[in-house]
C-alpha cells in the first residue's frame, strides 16, 4: 500500500478482500511431492506486504521453492509470552473445469470471494495480514509481541512448512505459549437471537498408511486360490465398511452440551442420526469425531490382464481421536487380519486443549463486540493442522478464524471442495473481530 493510501485512511477491512483475491491468484498447489508450483512467490508476496508496514519478515526455504514466511512484532510488554497467528500458504490442487470461476481468478461475485484457498486457508492469511498492517500503519503496537507465520506444506502434512521450522528454528518462537489459526471461529446460526462460533481445541491425529499383501503371481488363466488382489480388496472393503464405537472425548462432550442448551434439546452421543440431521453443513466437521475412522483412498495392483500380479497395494487414511491410537490400532490390525501388512506413510498426534483462560475470553469478548448473538463453544477438527507441530514447542493451539457466515452456505462442504468462496462481509466481519482480539489478548 502506498504512502497515499495510507494518508486517505485505508483500513484493514478496504483491503482485506483485495489481500484475499491476490492470495488465490498465486497457485500454491500442493501435490503432496515437489511437481507443484510451491510456496515461493506467494512467501515473497506476503514478505512484501509486511516489510511495506515496517517489518523486518524472513524467508525460510526448506527446499527449492518450498518456502514460509516468518515475522515477529514487538509488543507493549515484551515480558509477557507471546502469541503465534500462523496460516499456511498452500492449497490443494482443483480441476479448473470443475469450477463454476476458475479456482485461481480470485473472481468476486455474488458477495463473495471465489476460489481454491477461499476457506483454507488464504481467507485468514488475508485478514491476518490486512490486520497487522492497519495498526501498523496506524501505529498501534500489540499488547504483547507476536509471531507471524506463513507457511508451506500444511496440506501434506507439513514437513516442509510447520514441521521443518520446529525442527530446524525452534527459536523463531522463543516465548510463544499460545496460537492461533485455521478452522474455528465461524459462525453456526441456531437462530437470530443464538449464533455459536465454532473454536477449535481439539484435532484428531492420523495414521495415512499402506497396506500390502504378497500372493503368489501366475497366469491368469489358471484357478488361483492365492490372490493378493482379492486377499487385499476382501480386507479394504472391511476396513472402508467397519464402523468405529463412539468416543466422546471431553471436547465433544463441552460441545454437545453446549449445542444441546442452544438447541433446548439433551444430545445423546449414541445416537447422532437425528442431532447431526439438525446442524446443517457442520454435520460433516462433527460426525467424524465422534469416533476413529479409516477410509480407504487408494488401490494399486497387476500391469496386465492374463497376469496374476504378487503383490497389491492400497493406502487408508486413518485418523484417531485424542486419547484413543492405540484402540484404533488394534481394531484396524484385528478388521485386516494376518495377511496384510500395514505401514504408515504420515503419522501424526492427537491435540487436545482446555476451553478456558484469558486467550479464550478475550476470542467471546471480540466476537460478542461484533456480534451481540454470539457464543463461543469448543469443537474437535477431524481432519489436523499445523498445530500439532506447535504443539511440541508447548505451544496451546486454537483454531480461531472468525467468520460470520449465512445460514445456508456449506462452509464445511467447501473444504478442498469446489466451487470454495468466501463472503466480502465475512472477510470485513473477521478483520474486525481479529482487531478486537490482539487487544484483549
Amino acid at each position: 500500500m502506498s504512502e497515499t493510501d495510507t494518508a486517505r485512511g485505508v483500513t484493514g477491512e478496504d483491503e482485506v478482500v483485495d489481500l484475499c483475491r491476490e492470495l488465490i491468484q498465486i497457485d500454491t498447489s500442493n501435490y503432496g511431492d515437489h511437481s507443484g508450483p510451491g510456496e515461493r512467490k506467494a512467501a515473497e508476496y506476503v514478505a512484501e506486504k509486511l516489510a511495506e508496514v515496517g517489518l523486518e519478515p524472513s524467508i525460510f526455504e526448506s527446499h527449492p521453492g518450498r518456502a514460509s514466511t516468518v515475522a515477529r512484532i514487538e509488543g507493549e510488554d515484551p515480558s509477557r509470552p507471546a502469541l503465534l497467528i500462523h496460516g499456511h500458504l498452500d492449497v490443494v490442487p482443483a480441476n479448473a473445469d470443475d469450477w463454476t470461476h476458475h479456482p485461481f481468478s480470485g473472481e468476486v461475485t455474488d458477495g463473495c470471494v471465489w476460489g481454491r484457498g477461499a476457506v483454507d486457508m488464504k481467507d485468514m492469511d488475508a485478514m491476518t495480514l490486512a490486520v497487522v498492517r492497519d495498526r501498523l500503519r496506524s501505529g498501534r503496537r500489540p499488547p504483547r509481541d507476536i509471531v507471524l507465520a506463513f507457511l508451506a506444506d500444511e496440506e501434506a502434512g507439513g514437513s516442509y512448512g510447520a514441521r521443518w521450522l520446529v525442527d530446524h528454528h525452534p527459536g523463531l518462537f522463543e516465548g510463544v505459549t499460545e496460537a492461533i489459526s485455521e478452522v474455528g471461529g465461524f459462525s453456526f446460526t441456531v437462530n437470530e437471537q443464538r449464533r455459536l462460533y465454532l473454536i477449535q481445541t481439539a484435532e484428531k491425529g492420523m495414521h495415512w498408511m499402506k497396506l500390502t499383501v504378497a500372493g503368489t503371481a501366475g497366469h491368469g488363466s489358471m484357478i488361483h486360490r492365492d490372490n493378493a488382489i482379492t486377499e487385499l480388496s476382501e480386507a479394504v472393503a472391511r476396513v472402508g465398511r467397519h464402523r468405529f464405537p463412539v468416543r466422546v472425548t471431553k471436547t465433544t462432550r463441552a460441545f454437545l452440551d453446549e449445542l444441546g442448551d442452544a438447541l433446548g434439546t439433551e444430545l445423546d452421543p449414541e445416537d447422532m442420526e437425528a442431532t447431526l440431521a439438525r446442524l446443517g453443513g457442520i454435520a460433516k466437521l462433527i460426525g467424524a469425531t465422534l469416533s476413529n475412522t479409516a477410509n480407504p483412498t487408494q488401490l494399486n495392483a497387476g500391469y496386465k490382464v492374463n497376469v496374476i500380479p504378487g503383490e497389491a497395494t492400497a493406502h487408508v487414511d486413518g485418523r484417531f481421536l485424542p486419547g484413543y491410537e492405540e484402540e484404533f490400532l488394534a481394531d484396524l490390525d484385528r478388521i485386516l487380519g494376518p495377511k496384510v501388512r500395514r505401514e504408515d506413510v504420515h503419522s501424526d498426534k492427537a491435540v487436545e486443549t482446555g476451553f478456558d483462560g484469558a486467550l479464550v475470553e478475550a476470542m467471546q469478548s471480540a466476537l460478542v463486540a461484533e456480534d451481540p448473538a454470539a457464543k463461543a463453544i469448543p469443537y474437535m477438527l477431524s481432519g489436523g493442522t499445523d498445530a500439532k507441530s506447535f504443539d511440541d514447542l508447548g505451544i496451546r493451539g486454537f483454531g480461531f478464524a472468525p467468520l460470520k457466515l449465512p445460514p445456508e452456505l456449506d462452509f464445511a462442504g467447501m473444504f478442498h471442495g469446489v466451487d470454495e468462496r468466501v463472503p466480502v462481509d465475512g472477510l470485513k466481519f473477521g478483520v474486525r473481530v481479529l482487531d478486537r482480539f490482539i487487544d484483549a489478548s
